[in-house]
């Protein structure tokens, strides 16, 4: 293939989240014979085990159908060194630190207004691989975008809406495929980042319950947000939480029960 964006051949590169819809959109792709030359995996650091093990059996399904595995993307430094080691460089921002009485460095939870765990660990990588592969070829790039969910779409190619494939249609799909991600669905309304601050209450009730490791784990790394931030946004999980808080409350929920 010649590596010209006017060559004749389009390359067609599939991003993947590991969710439901775009798990549907490659299987569907694989089972409808279309041509698929890359998938795209952005590894924010923080998916649940099942979520990595389900990549796993996606990655064999796609080398035993095409010969081709699934293309990693990750940081090179993490969530954890972006919420709490990352040095503020610009001049304005070191000034507002040192105003607030704040640490030159790490970004704190994401935020509603500055969610830059999307945009650092996922949406950048995945942008900057797709515009690298647009460089060279002539690509197609299709995102695993439910029908539900058309209004997200914007200039790539979105095979799901096409067909009308719902969000609970891909799932239906997945699982008549055998990928069931462990029962992670049966749990958790969405199965993104454990982490996430912009989760449902009822989805942290159910990490605290369902994966105890995990959620010590989130009061640790709320415990040094804290210490570094405050009671600012940034140190703050969610608007009037703490993660201390909600496990208190959830205690006091299994108590009263």
């Amino acid at each position: 293939m010649k590596q010209n964006p006017t060559s004749e051949k389009a390359f067609h590169a599939v991003s993947v989240s590991g969710g439901k819809d775009s798990t549907a959109l490659l299987l569907m792709m694989l089972e409808r014979n279309m041509p698929i030359d890359c998938v795209l995996w952005a590894d924010t650091g923080m998916e649940f085990p099942e979520m990595y093990r389900h990549i796993a059996r996606l990655d064999q399904t796609l080398f035993a159908e095409r010969g081709l595995h699934i293309t990693k993307l990750k940081h090179p430094k993490g969530f954890e060194w972006l919420m709490f080691d990352e040095p503020k460089t610009k001049p304005t921002a070191i000034q507002r630190r040192v105003e607030n009485g704040l640490p030159l460095t790490g970004n704190g939870w994401p935020g509603i207004a500055v969610r830059w765990c999307t945009g650092q660990l996922k949406t950048h990588l995945i942008s900057k691989a797709v515009n690298q592969i647009k460089g060279k070829y002539r690509a197609l790039h299709y995102v695993g975008i439910a029908y539900d969910e058309r209004k997200r779409c914007k200039s790539e190619v979105y095979p799901l809406v096409e067909w009308h494939i719902t969000e609970a249609q891909a799932l239906a799909y997945c699982y008549a495929h055998g990928y069931d991600w462990d029962g992670l669905y049966e749990i958790y309304h969405r199965c993104s980042c454990w982490c996430c601050p912009f989760q449902r209450i009822s989805e942290l009730r159910k990490l605290r319950t369902h994966h105890p490791e995990l959620w010590q784990k989130l009061l640790r790394m709320d415990e040094r947000a804290v210490q570094m931030f405050g009671t600012t946004p940034l140190g703050t999980f969610r608007k009037g939480y703490t993660v201390q808080t909600l496990d208190q409350r959830f205690a006091e929920e299994e108590r009263s029960t």
